[in-house]
């Protein structure tokens, strides 16, 4: 089976064909980051736009990269949550309209989902195991038991680490994607240049959730407050403190939900997937067997929506062509599960 995966969440326009769930036949995406690098950061009407221009002619490439015609597609998947709603309706209604005038079945897929996956597209990993989504809007730890399957243990409070990164970046004024040029400058310093705080979370209520609200504003406002007595006040020394920090907190918070699971197969997703010390920090613990996707498909792709819509498929899941796009997943985010609680 092969199935047409489309993603445009963010600043990615993205296609990808997908055999069988496993064999990449094509994966192209085009990135955004020149049009938004002059606002260090994404702004939501340009993302929009640019979606709209680039889709048809990134849809073709797909189809002309994996030597195929749209008749030789079995189906086609899209993304429609969560993400900046302007660019989630430009994929989202693309692959829905291609699915309903070529007649093929069409899959809506959430593409936190498809992060999870990305890994699984080069790796066999045997149901449950935890997984540790992190992105630039999310911070997850959840117990997987299938595809479909995730168990929300554990979330962020306030920002997410990949926000955090991009913030502190923006901040400083030293360039987007953030979280690339922090953990490439971060190899150049010393991550004992400063000790940041800790964020202190309850342990009965928050026990596998994190925050980095408080990191974040501890490197922009008060940086000085925790530098270390001997050490260059440089932007690289910096850099690898608060690196190290939030990464700390975040593989902290991980092992503890692996400890108390017992479940010792960890595996990665979303932009931070990339950082360094992120695998690095991991790849340390030889109790636990963590597996990461390469590093093309840890960003926004298509490959990783075709992949995960090919078990929906084959499960005989089809999404009604009613279907809509959704920005927010409210247990995805602590403090948006407790506001929908407490309506």
């Amino acid at each position: 089976m092969k199935v047409l995966g489309i993603e445009s969440s963010c600043d990615e326009t993205a296609c990808a064909i997908v055999e069988d769930g496993k064999t990449i036949l094509s994966n192209v995406v085009a990135t955004q980051i020149p049009f938004h690098k002059i606002y260090k950061g994404v702004v939501p009407e340009i993302a929009s736009r640019k979606h709209a221009e680039w889709i048809l002619p990134v849809v073709r490439q797909a189809l002309k990269e994996a030597n195929m015609t749209l008749d030789e597609v079995d189906a086609i998947a899209a993304t429609n949550r969560p993400g900046l709603m302007g660019s989630l309706l430009v994929g989202f209604t693309f692959g829905k309209t291609l699915a309903w005038a070529t007649n093929k079945p069409f899959i809506a897929i959430n593409h936190m989902l498809g992060h999870l996956y990305a890994a699984q597209l080069q790796s066999d990993v045997e149901y449950p195991f935890l997984g540790l989504l992190v992105s630039g809007g999310h911070s997850i730890i959840c117990k997987v038991n299938g595809f479909d399957d995730l168990e929300i243990l554990g979330t962020t409070v306030d920002d997410s680490v990949g926000e955090a990164f991009d913030k502190v970046a923006k901040f400083y004024g030293l360039g987007y994607p953030g979280g690339v040029i922090i953990d490439n400058l971060a190899k150049k310093g010393d991550p004992k240049a400063a000790r940041f705080p800790v964020p202190k979370l309850d342990e009965k209520d928050h026990r596998y959730d994190v925050s980095f609200s408080g990191l974040k504003t501890a490197v922009i406002h008060q940086c000085d407050m925790f530098w270390q007595p001997g050490y260059e006040h440089s932007t690289e020394n910096m850099c690898a403190a608060f690196q190290e920090t939030a990464i700390k907190t975040l593989v902290g918070k991980l092992l503890k939900a692996a400890d108390d699971t017992g479940l010792k197969t960890v595996v990665c997703g979303g932009g931070v997937a990339a950082n360094s010390r992120l695998r690095a920090m991991l790849a340390e613990r030889t109790d636990i067997n963590c597996i990461f996707p390469p590093l093309k498909l840890c960003g926004d792709n298509g490959a990783m929506i075709a992949g995960v819509a090919y078990h929906f498929l084959q499960r005989g899941d089809r999404s009604d062509m009613n279907t809509v796009t959704c920005a927010r997943i409210p247990q995805f985010k602590r403090g948006l599960d407790q506001v929908r609680h407490n309506k």
